[in-house]
Order: C-alpha cells, then structure tokens, then sequence
C-alpha cells in the first residue's frame, strides 16, 4: 500500500484532496472559514507547507502566517478563527530530520506570532509534530505562558505513553487539543491499540477538565464523542463554555456537527464544532501534504485506492 501511494502522480493525488484541502490561497482558505461560519462552525487555519530545506522557503511561510494572523485580526472576536502553527515549518534543521538538528529559528517565529497574535487577540495553537518534537514544544509552551502568552495552546496526543505525565505540565486554563495522533511511533514510545487511544483520549479529557483547562476534544468518532459528552463531561461539572468537538475540514460528518450545534448530543446542550482547516499556497504543497496523510493512515490509502478503482471502471 505504501508503495501506491508514493507512486501516484500529482495531479491524481489532488483529485482525492480536494475535499480536504481549503485551497491553494489564503483567500480560498478564508471563505472556507466563511462558509462554514453559515453552518455555526468555527475554525482553526493550518498552512501546508512540509519538508523545508532553504531559508528562502522558511522565510515564504512565515510571511503568510504573519498574513493570517493578520487577516484572522479583522473578523469579528465571537467567530474569529485561530491560528495553528507548525514548528517544523519555520526551520531548516528540524528535529525530525536527524542527529545534529536544532530547530534553529522555530523558537524565535513563534515568539514573534506569539506577540503579533497577543497584540491583535489571535488565538495560536502549536502543532504537537512527531514525537522529537514533544519535549522542544512543551517547554516553549511553557516559556510562553511564563511570559503572559495566555492565546497560545498546545496539543497533545494520547499514543504517546509520556503524555499521562506530560498533563501535568499543561498551565491551568490552557487550551489543549486532545487527539489521538497522526505519526506512526515505535512501540517503545507508544502504543499501537486504537481502542486505547481512545480510552486514554476520555481519561485525560476528563483530567484536563477537572484542571481548568480549555479542552478541544478532537475526533470524529461519534460512540468516543457521545461518552465524552455523556460521561466524562457531568462527571467533571464544566459547562460547554469549557470545551469544543475538533474536526477536520472536509471528512463527511456534517449531521454529527449539526446534531453537536444544536445541542442534540450528549444531553449538554448546544456544543462549539471547529474545523481545522488544512490550505496551500500551491497544490504541489497540498498532494504532499495529502499523500503523508494517505501514508500514515492505511485505511484512507485502502479508501482511496478501492475509489480510483472504481473510477477506472467506470462504477460510482
């Protein structure tokens, strides 16, 4: 499977993206966000741009995200998206890519949305990256919050088995996105049993909860959201002002969103549904980006491949 994926053109590839992808500008990305605002959904922005190896690119992107940050300022503060930042993207040495690499540059264009973001009342999410990256961004959020960064969350993934210690390094209010994780990691580091993904996933919902902390409970596993809702939230005593349902811009779950805003769900009353939306400013940065995902998740690839079959044979 892995071998198709890699092998399929470009131009292949942005036929099956194209759902999951807001578009190829900013501009496109933004009335994405408008669009679903007519349907009571919010947003988070996320700039696909991976695998940085010149300054001259670093140096591209961080320019667009100073422009989203910027454009994100002039909507509204009640439906005003948020910002979700990459680490990697602002680096030519990241962490990832081996001994010897630094993140040189990543701290400092962070630090420099960060107060752009404070300044203009942006709220800013740093991507949880693979797991080199889990240490190098909780101390950043950590330095952030230090210095007064209170718009900025975090997210965090429950395969990792250090994330049970890692909550108690979260700031009380902070805002934290809670999913399972995209990277496939060594056993060693964590684990590989999906149900306990999603065991862990209600456990710490309910913990961060009981903190204080803001949690954005992101899955678009309806029997993992109806136990949160219907468990984990009464147990803690919050009310919905303290939490939102995440979701990923364009995965086919628009009566579940519905059935959340409407507070038809759970028996919690009318809950916050926020799209994370995924956009380039060119699709050869999009198929990229898409064909990662298709990688790291082998029943989309399955997906994917059973739709280009029947496309072929001429099925619907």
């Amino acid at each position: 499977m892995s071998l198709f994926v890699r092998m399929l053109p470009g131009p292949l590839v942005k036929v099956f993206a194209r759902p999951y992808v807001a578009g190829a500008s900013l501009e496109e990305a933004l009335a994405v966000v408008d669009k679903g605002l007519e349907k009571k959904l919010f947003s988070t922005l996320d700039l696909l741009w991976e695998d940085i190896h010149r300054q001259e690119e670093v140096d591209v992107v961080v320019e667009v995200y100073h422009r989203m940050i910027a454009a994100c300022a002039e909507r509204p503060q009640e439906t005003r998206p948020t910002v979700s930042l990459k680490p990697s993207s602002y680096t030519t040495r990241p962490l990832n890519r081996g001994e010897g690499m630094d993140a040189a540059g990543s701290r400092e264009a962070i630090l420099a949305f960060s107060e752009e973001a404070r300044q203009k009342g942006v709220g800013l999410t740093i991507d949880m990256e693979d797991h080199h990256w889990t240490e190098w961004t909780l101390r950043l959020l950590e330095e952030l919050w230090a210095g007064g960064g209170y718009h900025v969350g975090a997210v965090l993934q429950t395969r990792l088995e250090r994330t049970r210690d890692d909550l108690a390094r979260i700031p009380p209010e902070a805002r934290v996105r809670l999913v399972i994780g995209i990277y496939n990691e060594s056993p060693q580091i964590a684990t590989t049993d999906k149900a306990e993904m999603k065991r862990r996933m209600l456990d710490y919902a309910g913990i961060l909860l009981k903190k204080g902390c803001f949690v954005e409970f992101a899955t678009h596993d309806e029997p993992v959201i109806r136990r949160f809702l219907e468990e984990i939230v009464p147990e803690t005593g919050v009310d919905a002002s303290r939490f939102e349902v995440q979701m990923l811009y364009g995965v086919p779950r628009g009566k579940i969103q519905q059935q959340l805003v409407r507070g038809e769900l759970g028996g919690v009353g009318p809950v916050r549904v926020r799209l994370y939306v995924p956009f380039a400013t060119d699709w050869s940065l999009a198929t990229a980006y898409c064909k990662r995902r298709l990688l790291e998740n082998p029943q989309m690839a399955s997906a994917v491949l059973k739709n280009l079959g029947h496309a072929l044979l001429g099925k619907k």
